[in-house]
């Protein structure tokens, strides 16, 4: 038959699989998060070797709080102040780009640009990507990657 898995590697269990027969790839994708959120919503003895989960967890931190560097990618049009609208843009909300390359034009006339920024806070980030991503100059949909230290 068919198989599928699922590889996770946790800080405290260290490397798992989770395997079974699916039916293609977004069948065995909600199957498997199903059973994560079925694990997530019951609570375990602590005492036993089980991972522990509260339904409600008071020490999640709010994601908006969220203070790391980011990498960027743009797709964006090669015309001239393309730079400058998305540096301003950020920069307005006090998110200051340690670094940016641009490269060669690709097929219709897209640019990709590259950033990664100093640590900013994710709402400020989530806030400048919004705006920047309504650009006319701003072809395709913002790729962000958190960088964590």
């Amino acid at each position: 038959g068919v198989f599928n898995a699922v590889y996770i590697n946790g800080d405290s269990v260290g490397p798992t699989m989770y395997y079974g027969q699916g039916a293609g790839q977004l069948p065995t994708a909600s199957a498997v998060w199903s059973d994560i959120m079925e694990l997530i919503n019951k609570k375990v003895n602590a005492n036993s070797s089980s991972i522990y989960f509260e339904k409600n967890p008071k020490n999640i931190s709010n994601i908006n709080d969220l203070f790391t560097k980011y990498y960027l990618r743009f797709s964006t049009l090669d015309q001239p102040g393309v730079l400058s609208k998305i540096s301003g843009i950020l920069g307005s909300r006090k998110i200051s780009i340690a670094s940016v390359m641009q490269k060669e034009r690709s097929a219709g006339n897209k640019v990709p640009i590259v950033m990664l920024t100093h640590e900013a806070y994710e709402a400020d980030m989530q806030d400048a990507l919004a705006e920047i991503n309504k650009l006319d100059m701003i072809k395709d949909k913002t790729v962000l990657i958190r960088v964590e230290r």
